[in-house]
């Protein structure tokens, strides 16, 4: 699955809810709730990248990518947003 893919799935998510969804219910509780779940996988990602084995790292980075990907489904930002700041510093 690339970033795109990841994405996409959370738009759906956001704009078609369902029920069981962890993704639902981060939008269901709010901009707070998913920036706090930001800064909560930011640090794990400290933790595993000073103490843990690499497997660890992974599943934590992969953690704060999609936690990331939900908070700009949030804010109507997209991936595309970033990669074009991105961009923009490379020159």
């Amino acid at each position: 699955m690339n970033i795109q893919t990841l994405f996409e799935i959370i738009e759906e998510r956001k704009n078609n809810p369902t029920e069981k969804s962890y993704t639902t219910s981060l939008f269901k509780e709010g901009l707070p709730k998913i920036a706090q779940k930001v800064g909560e996988e930011s640090a794990e990602v400290i933790v595993a990248a000073l103490a843990q084995n690499d497997s660890r790292l992974i599943e934590e980075i992969a953690d704060l990518t999609f936690h990331t990907l939900v908070l700009l489904s949030a804010r109507g930002l997209t991936p595309q947003h970033i990669m074009n700041e991105l961009e923009k510093r490379r020159k």
